[in-house]
């Protein structure tokens, strides 16, 4: 699907299609999933949490730490802005993720936001499977219990930009879940790299072998968010404990949430035995700026939920 001028937010809605790409492929990637100006908005944020490529070209030793590891350069979840926090639960990425599992029972259970800096590291990675880190068991082979993961691509990234490679899942079904990791280069001659520009969606199943690349050109960088989600309920998978995240940042993230979307992340729904009146004062103490009403007891109706 090629980017479509002048959408706003939430008016890109994810392809049936796709989805079954996901399905059957094994991966799927959609241009113009966010709009230009959510794109924008989200581009400018970035520079709150790392430097431009401009200053870090400029001097790559004044920013030592992305040479720590290939990981050096993720920020967890919530974020300074809301043009970035947003992203996690964009209403299309949402609906994307109910429709692919097939459950409004969701569990947005990891969002990362990358930086990625040419020089900085080698970024080349052997083929592996998300599931090692998201599971604590191992995919079942008729596709049940899914986990969909994705990257919103927040740069352009070609094959000068290091893409992620897959294997499409009819070219890697026969390799075993156990080792994780193969030797590198085994499978290269199937891998397909997910090139796309700004504001592409790139969503993939946690059971599907891929790899991160190197850059292949000086001074570039990528930036994504990674939003990953399963069904709840499948508590033998997951990767962040929502609660040791900053106090700060979730006081200004929660207040501007809506109802559904505090649910994402396992707030306690409208009609929860947990609510009552202590609670809800309390709660509105720590989150200045929310409304209260749609949890207060008294007030509940099945509308809220």
């Amino acid at each position: 699907m090629a980017p479509q001028p002048g959408l706003q937010f939430g008016s890109v809605r994810v392809l049936d299609t796709a989805l079954e790409e996901v399905r059957q492929r094994g991966f799927s990637l959609m241009e113009g999933f966010l709009a230009p100006d959510e794109l924008k908005a989200a581009q400018d944020a970035l520079w709150l949490h790392f430097p431009t490529p401009e200053d870090y070209f400029n001097d790559p030793g004044r920013y030592a730490q992305y040479a720590g590891s290939q990981f050096a350069g993720v920020e967890e979840f919530p974020y300074l802005s809301w043009d970035l926090n947003r992203l996690a639960v964009h209403p299309d990425l949402v609906d994307a993720a109910e429709r692919y599992l097939g459950s409004p029972e969701l569990h947005l259970y990891k969002v990362e936001l990358w930086a990625k800096y040419s020089g900085a590291i080698n970024y080349d990675q052997p083929l592996h499977r998300d599931y090692g880190s998201h599971s604590l068991v191992v995919p079942r082979l008729d596709h049940r219990y899914q986990q969909m993961t994705t990257f919103i691509y927040l740069s352009d990234v070609t094959l000068d930009d290091g893409p992620t490679r897959i294997v499409p899942y009819e070219d890697g079904a026969h390799v075993p879940f156990t080792p994780l990791y193969i030797e590198r280069g085994a499978m290269a001659d199937v891998e397909v790299p997910m090139v796309g520009p700004a504001g592409s969606l790139l969503m993939y199943r946690s059971d599907i072998l891929h790899r991160g690349s190197n850059f292949k050109a000086e001074e570039r960088a990528r930036f994504s968010v990674l939003v990953d989600f399963q069904a709840r309920g499948t508590t033998w998978g997951g990767k962040m404990a929502w609660p040791k995240q900053s106090p700060e940042r979730w006081a200004t993230f929660i207040p501007r949430c809506t109802v559904r979307q505090r649910d994402l992340f396992g707030f306690p729904r409208p009609g929860h035995d947990y609510w009552n009146e202590q609670t809800v004062a309390d709660v509105a103490l720590r989150y200045p700026g929310i409304d209260m009403a749609p949890y207060r007891p008294a007030e509940h109706s099945p509308s809220d939920s």
